[in-house]
């Protein structure tokens, strides 16, 4: 598939997910651990590439001198100004566009970061190689996202290709490892945590084709003691839980 037709996928995806997505408790209990690991002062400028509605920029904004969220879907946009607003804060910009190529100057932010966004991706080096770009020499690169064993990668995959067809690839730890150590940048860190999902209110917030939405709910009810698709389902009250396993990269660009 090519990029543009992917990208259409993409914007057709969160045009819908755009209001349940920020509505996620999950998607805001870690974004702490995303401002201690960037190491984020009140002289950075800070750009949120795939931004979304703009929970970890609203976030970040409350520390960094500014902020700029860029994401290729308008309606993400719309809440992310949304959430702006009602948060009352001044010191951030929004923008319209794709991720590769970024549409910045070289050498622009002291921070680049990105959530949740490495597995919608169809070439995710040249989305990294491009952060390091307009990132400032000095200055970080975090990827934070879903990565798994090798063992159970490709089951995950194919259940979230079901949920959400914008899905790509999540990559495996070792494949992140790998891709930062190409490009080149120094002192990297790693951390990780979870983020829990109740099966039911995540459909909800999904938009998968007609159809598998049951598939998924199977593959995961199935999953139960067995863990193949590495997301530690289980059952509690009745109702289904689990769980996407999430690292942090940060790097520092010489």
């Amino acid at each position: 598939m090519t990029s543009t037709k992917h990208n259409e996928i993409i914007v057709e995806q969160f045009s819908k997910q755009a209001i349940p997505f920020a509505k996620i408790s999950g998607h805001l209990d870690s974004v702490k651990i995303l401002i201690d690991m960037s190491e984020v002062g009140n002289a950075d400028n800070v750009l949120d590439v795939a931004c979304g509605p703009g929970l970890v920029a609203c976030a970040f904004a409350s520390i960094a001198k500014s902020i700029t969220g860029v994401d290729i879907t308008e309606n993400m946009i719309e809440q992310a100004k949304v959430r702006q607003k009602d948060m009352g804060i001044k010191n951030i910009a929004w923008d319209i566009g794709s991720v590769s190529p970024l549409p910045y100057d070289d050498n622009t932010f002291s921070i680049v970061l990105t959530r949740y966004s490495f597995h919608h991706f169809v070439d995710p080096e040249s989305v990294l190689s491009e952060m390091k770009r307009v990132c400032r020499p000095g200055g970080r690169i975090m990827v934070v996202d879903v990565a798994l064993p090798p063992e159970k990668v490709e089951f995950f995959n194919s259940m979230e290709r079901l949920r959400d067809p914008s899905h790509t690839k999540a990559l495996t730890h070792n494949e992140f490892q790998i891709l930062f150590e190409k490009s080149n940048l120094k002192k990297c860190r790693q951390g990780t945590y979870s983020v829990e999902v109740e099966l039911n209110q995540q459909l909800k917030s999904s938009f998968p084709n007609p159809g598998d939405d049951v598939r998924v709910q199977s593959l995961i009810e199935q999953d139960v003691g067995k863990n193949n698709l590495g997301v530690n389902a289980y059952k509690k009250g009745g109702k289904v839980y689990y769980s996407y396993p999430i690292s942090i990269h940060v790097g520092l660009k010489e």
